[in-house]
């Protein structure tokens, strides 16, 4: 049967005037308000919105995995196949969930079990729904992490989340969602943590699965390039509601509510300040190497090592932006934690003309105020115990213990302000805020230091193209008052392009292309910029066999 037949005799899902209320203190509020909405089988809608808007909430009410456990809906009806999920029992539910609908979420390092081998995470869903014996659902893993581009399935089998890169943990998030081909594929925010030629692969093998089993695609993005190539249908939404929806071609040829067209208009823009040779250098890397070894047999002896970093030079000025660029696992996260003395490397590192290489810990102390990091994982990087107040104020405790309460206050209020976030909200907890708006609480956490060097480590991977272009201005406008030096590292190459003066291309561990940056993204050398640049700017596949992991 056609796509079009489908669609045209059967809905498969119907969400009717759904409406999800979150706890306040003695209070509530809708985080969604009145929402309707329907797929049939085989078609993909789009979801889009900014941080905050209620695209994921929506999305996770349909399997009733709401982060409350005392969230209502207080009204609302969730039609799956004619079932009202909504009034569904938990044993109704486990049949559903993994096995009919499957759900990739947006931070796989907080889906993934720490304690478990991919294999085991993988194979479980096999087995539970299918029924599957040990032997064949290895054969399936395999055949699944091989579709989603894991290169080398046999060695990745017995490894844990934290040894694969953000990427490669994402790829086997969508595996495991892919794993028993359920009819509704809830996708919130699939490929946020791929780099750009990933992205096609993925979408383009979400799409051939589409095709061969029917299966309906419920895609949750904030990046519209994807929805205009991906999606059937699009709904916009914001503070909680759909303010408007209809065709692809409809939405983003004529766009009727202002709120449609200023997320199409939405993306990174400016120039970064010229580079200026005269200015110090801050940070300098000479033959950087991380060499993690291979160990095997009984005495668990070094028979080889995986090169991560493999004799990298780097510098980084005042007021500078260099940016790292690559695909996942190329090394750039691991160069840049080697720079800030957080991970074993050899090598020379100076910081301000500074020898750091062979500093203890204890040394590197009281440098950590001035070189400080935002984290690509904002769920991983704030702790669920503390209140945004005392997250931000943490540093400044550490650092800075002669200001009173009252001082360390108003900073933190400050920094929330710059980065775009209410003050007021200061003394929620992380769990209270969307993705986007946790990335911004870490940037507020590492910039109320007022350091001197950053390594922003995918620090817009998590927003949305409005707020990512906020970012940008922000981080340009801090860097230009306080003269700071960023390590830029990122797989999205548009706003690369927005804030760095110098790029560096890396791949398996080793720099493939450097220079100015409107060099390297204006008249790349290599084939393998090349291949980065095409699918960043004009969204085409890049040759094949230059992007498997």
């Amino acid at each position: 049967m056609s796509k079009v037949d489908m669609q045209s005799s059967k809905t498969l899902l119907r969400v009717e005037d759904l409406s999800v209320a979150f706890p306040h203190g003695d209070e509530q509020y809708l985080a969604v308000d009145h929402v309707s909405f329907e797929i049939a089988a085989g078609e993909t809608l789009a979801i889009v919105g900014e941080s905050g808007s209620g695209k994921s909430v929506s999305a996770n009410s349909i399997l009733k995995l709401l982060p409350y456990p005392t969230a209502t809906h207080p009204s609302g009806k969730i039609f799956f196949d004619g079932e009202d999920l909504l009034k569904a029992d938990e044993p109704a539910l486990r049949k559903v969930r993994g096995n009919r609908i499957s759900m990739i979420f947006q931070e796989p390092m907080t889906s993934l079990n720490p304690l478990h081998t991919i294999e085991r995470q993988i194979a479980e869903v096999l087995k539970l729904h299918r029924g599957l014996s040990d032997r064949r659902a290895r054969e399936r893993v395999l055949e699944l992490l091989q579709k989603v581009g894991i290169r080398d399935p046999e060695t990745r089998l017995n490894s844990y989340p934290h040894q694969l890169s953000g990427g490669q943990r994402q790829r086997v998030m969508i595996a495991m969602a892919l794993a028993n081909e359920p009819e509704l594929l809830i996708a919130d925010e699939p490929t946020t943590a791929l780099d750009v030629t990933v992205q096609v692969q993925i979408l383009q093998l979400l799409k051939d699965l589409q095709s061969v089993h029917g299966m309906a695609i419920l895609f949750i993005t904030h990046d519209l390039g994807i929805v205009r190539k991906f999606a059937d249908r699009v709904c916009v939404m914001t503070d909680g509601r759909i303010v408007e929806h209809g065709p692809v071609e409809q939405i983003f040829g004529a766009p009727q509510h202002f709120y449609t067209r200023h997320l199409l208009a939405a993306e990174p823009k400016g120039q970064p300040p010229k580079h200026d040779e005269r200015q110090p250098i801050v940070v300098e890397a000479e033959d950087v190497k991380v060499w993690f070894p291979i160990k095997k047999g009984f005495l668990r002896r070094t028979v080889d090592h995986v090169k991560a970093v493999d004799g990298i030079d780097v510098k980084v000025r005042e007021g500078q932006t260099l940016g790292i660029v690559g695909e996942s696992g190329s090394g750039k996260t691991t160069l840049g934690l080697a720079i800030l003395r957080m991970i074993s490397s050899t090598g020379r590192i100076t910081f301000n003309g500074q020898d750091i290489q062979e500093n203890s810990w204890k040394e590197m102390r009281p440098l950590r105020r001035d070189m400080q990091i935002v984290f690509q994982d904002p769920y991983g990087a704030l702790s669920p115990r503390m209140s945004v107040s005392d997250i931000v104020g943490e540093g400044l405790q550490v650092h800075a213990p002669h200001l009173s309460p009252a001082e360390r206050d108003r900073k933190v209020a400050t920094a929330l302000e710059e980065v775009g976030l209410d003050a007021s909200t200061r003394f929620r907890y992380p769990h209270e805020f969307s993705g986007g708006q946790r990335q911004r609480i870490s940037i507020a956490r590492a910039m109320v230091l007022e350091p001197k060097f950053v390594m922003l480590d995918e620090p817009t991977s998590a927003l949305d193209m409005s707020v990512q272009a906020q970012v940008v201005d922000l981080l340009r406008d801090l860097q230009k008052k306080h003269g700071l030096a960023y390590l830029f590292i990122s797989h999205d190459l548009k706003v690369v392009r927005a804030l760095a003066n110098d790029v560096v291309v890396m791949r398996n561990g080793r720099v493939v292309e450097s220079g100015r940056a409107e060099a390297v993204f204006d008249r790349p050398q290599t084939d393998y910029t090349k291949a980065l640049m095409a699918a960043a700017f004009r969204f085409e596949a890049a040759p094949e066999g230059v992007v498997s992991e």
